[in-house]
């Protein structure tokens, strides 16, 4: 089997040490596995730059949308009204949740190369004040783009509101303080900025609100309230956990300080991108999202104009080089994603481009 590098949002390449991490077997029950889950908990709430009176952080089972599931439909009761505002498919994605649940809400829905705007939400919340909660992405990897959740969590905060983040794609990549950003629910993924393997999200808690959600879960296995109240007192997950991922994740996170923390991934990603787009750009493609909103974690490109390009050959091309890319998920335009992201270093952006330059030149070849 041919082996590659990811250059996507999650999952992504992870360390050798990581991986050998998944080779021991442990047992849900005991007590220095359950340790390990107390220490990821621990350090998770460093990393959001808050203390544990404050907020608590909740491991669920499944994907990142499974923890956004469970903060939705776990926090939103029946007489209060969710805002979502969107500028994506993982935005949208909340409007789809909350559908499926019965969960009242609202959508202020942005276009997918502009950023919600903190001012516009702000009159939304005082127009009704039905409105009890607020959920954005942070980076929408639809198509890379950074959100300012820190100006909507202020206008949030402002409002008295609750206000609820996906922050999928960006926590452990991007400094995020919790807190002072006024974010009362974080969610994020295994798989993604710490580096681990897929099978669980986390959630960090504001304490205060999570304890008044008690009662309102619509679902059983994604009841946060109940799987905090489990872990919390030992560090045992209510069902089965992915005891494999677990042990890999604190593997990850200790890794993550090792590098520097989240100050030094973010400069290793953030000049990883810096050098995918200055490389690109030379090439003939440009990017979809301007500089100031661009986020380190993935970038959408459109087609190059006038040349002959197919996706399905460049991605295949690629891939058979050493490095996987994402087609784009913009449905009206022609755009493909490349993620920098995971263990990836500018070493690998150059060779990647040193791939696209030669599959251009071929193309070229091919055509003349």
């Amino acid at each position: 089997m041919n082996t590659y590098k990811l250059l996507t949002p999650g999952p992504l390449t992870t360390t050798d040490t990581v991986k050998r991490e998944m080779l021991t077997d442990r047992c849900t029950w005991d007590d220095d596995y359950k340790a390990v889950t107390q220490k990821i908990r621990a350090q998770l709430l460093e990393l959001g730059h808050v203390s544990a009176d404050r907020y608590t952080a909740v491991l669920m089972q499944g994907s990142g949308t499974f923890g956004v599931e469970s903060v939705l439909s776990s926090v939103v009761g029946g007489s209060d009204k969710l805002l979502i505002c969107s500028n994506g498919a993982y935005g949208e994605r909340m409007a789809e949740i909350c559908r499926h649940a019965c969960i009242p809400y609202v959508h202020y829905a942005e276009a997918y190369d502009r950023t919600p705007d903190a001012a516009h939400i702000a009159r939304l919340l005082s127009a009704d004040p039905a409105i009890t909660h607020v959920a954005m992405v942070h980076c929408e990897t639809t198509s890379g783009i950074l959100n300012d959740v820190e100006a909507v969590g202020r206008a949030v905060s402002a409002a008295g509101r609750t206000f609820i983040v996906d922050a999928m794609s960006s926590f452990g990549g991007v400094d995020i303080p919790v807190q002072q950003w006024g974010i009362d629910f974080l969610v994020s993924s295994a798989n993604k900025c710490i580096q681990g393997v897929p099978g669980f999200s986390f959630i960090l808690c504001r304490r205060d609100k999570l304890l008044a959600s008690r009662g309102k879960a619509r679902s059983l296995s994604l009841d946060l309230y109940s799987q905090w109240k489990t872990m919390e007192a030992d560090g045992k997950w209510r069902f089965t956990s992915p005891t494999h991922v677990v042990l890999a994740f604190s593997k990850a996170l200790d890794e993550l300080l090792l590098e520097g923390g989240i100050a030094a991934r973010q400069r290793r990603y953030a000049e990883n991108n810096r050098l995918l787009i200055e490389k690109m750009t030379a090439m003939g493609f440009s990017s979809y999202i301007g500089a100031e909103r661009q986020s380190p974690i993935i970038t959408t490109f459109f087609y190059p104009a006038g040349a002959d390009f197919a996706f399905d050959a460049f991605y295949q091309y690629i891939k058979a080089r050493g490095y996987a890319i994402y087609p784009g998920k913009l449905t009206e335009l022609d755009t493909f994603r490349i993620g920098n992201i995971g263990e990836i270093y500018p070493e690998d952006i150059e060779t990647l481009c040193g791939i696209i330059a030669a599959f251009l030149s071929s193309r070229k070849e091919a055509t003349a």
